[in-house]
């Protein structure tokens, strides 16, 4: 079983300021608990090939980047050993008012059949993700402004 989701948000800044919320380090900005590992020296964490390790619920995910375009795009290959590999792109376009338009794209395999109800499950919150995804990232940005 494949899924392809495709959602969008707004994000209060414009791409080039934007795209690094969407980077391993960038990330910790705003989503709790993650903390990307970094098993090589990584000092441009959105450069293709770099590799990061995150941790959840137990479980840890890869990620690979696999390709960018630097303030505009990045893709993400992720494998959950057991569960699900596919792909995560995140791209920004110019919005209103000097705000970015991010669409977000996972394309996501179940690894075995016992995979597929989580994927079922993950595609049918999808939508309520990136909701959760556009407060955390308005919330952070709010704060990292002073509170303004």
């Amino acid at each position: 079983m494949n899924v392809v989701l495709t959602g969008k948000l707004t994000v209060a800044r414009p791409p080039e300021q934007a795209f690094e919320l969407f980077t391993a380090r960038g990330e910790e900005r705003w989503v709790p608990g993650w903390q990307p590992r970094f098993p090589a020296p990584a000092p441009d964490d959105s450069a293709p090939g770099t590799v990061f390790e995150t941790s959840a619920d137990g479980r840890t995910t890869t990620w690979v980047v696999a390709d960018r375009t630097p303030g505009r795009r990045v893709r993400y290959a992720r494998v959950l050993p057991g569960v699900t590999a596919g792909t995560v792109t995140v791209e920004l376009a110019e919005g209103a008012g000097g705000h970015s338009d991010v669409t977000v794209t996972y394309e996501l395999t179940a690894l075995t059949a016992a995979a597929e109800p989580e994927l079922r499950e993950f595609a049918a919150g999808y939508a309520g993700m990136l909701r959760h995804w556009s407060d955390a990232i308005a919330a952070a940005l709010t704060e990292m402004d002073g509170g303004e």
